[in-house]
């Protein structure tokens, strides 16, 4: 059965409420606690409800890794005009996202799950972790840029160069590390945030944003 409201719409809120039970069970109970009858106790709904909703477990799991990656702000307001203000609070956003929701129980036992399976069906949770996860937080970051590139504040001639040195200069291998164990300092996200969006525009900025970096130093 295929799921038919997965797409990158928002869910209703009840989805959502469902949603989040998913990924309580994942965590706290890993794989084997996700299970349609025991997700349907935990969010109080029907099992043809949550057939209805996401379809069969790929569906579901593709939604939970939607609704995980949608944590991702890049705050696009409809008909902006982007300044250098917006767009450094806008990128510190973005960068502030991806840092807590990386280091997250949901993400981390997402990526285990992914990491454990790669031998046993060719990874098909890692290809949704990858093109609805990963791709839905990437489209996004880069319209962001791209509207910072059309207002004349970043400059730069291969977007998908310019995204990788953005998300390299934010995560680094922090990701790999929390995988492995180690614990996040969660408390250093906002000024790690801010130094990487500081190192990015120093490379992609332009004019105006080097300007007014000259005048912060000044």
């Amino acid at each position: 059965m295929q799921a038919d409201t997965i797409n990158d719409a928002e869910f209703s809120p009840r989805q959502n409420a469902v949603l989040a039970q998913a990924l309580r069970l994942l965590v706290e109970g890993g794989e084997k606690a996700l299970t349609t009858a025991g997700l349907a106790r935990a969010a109080n709904c029907s099992k043809e409800s949550l057939y209805k909703w996401f379809g069969d477990r790929d569906g579901l799991l593709s939604a939970m890794i939607s609704y995980q990656a949608r944590k991702v702000r890049t705050v696009e307001r409809s008909g902006e005009k982007l300044t250098v203000e917006t767009l450094v609070e806008h990128l510190e956003l973005f960068a502030r996202d991806l840092l807590e929701v990386l280091a997250g129980d949901v993400s981390l036992a997402l990526n285990r799950m992914a990491i454990g399976q790669t031998s046993r069906d060719g990874s098909k949770l890692g290809r949704m972790l990858l093109e609805r996860g990963r791709g839905q937080i990437d489209r996004r970051a880069r319209h962001l840029l791209e509207s910072g590139q059309r207002a004349g504040l970043l400059r730069y001639g291969d977007g998908e160069e310019a995204y990788r040195t953005l998300y390299g200069l934010i995560v680094a291998d922090l990701h790999v590390r929390m995988l492995l164990g180690e614990a996040a300092e969660t408390g250093e996200f906002p000024a790690r945030a801010k130094r990487a969006i500081s190192s990015f525009l120093t490379l992609y900025g332009g004019q105006r944003i080097l300007a007014a970096a000259d005048r912060q130093g000044a």
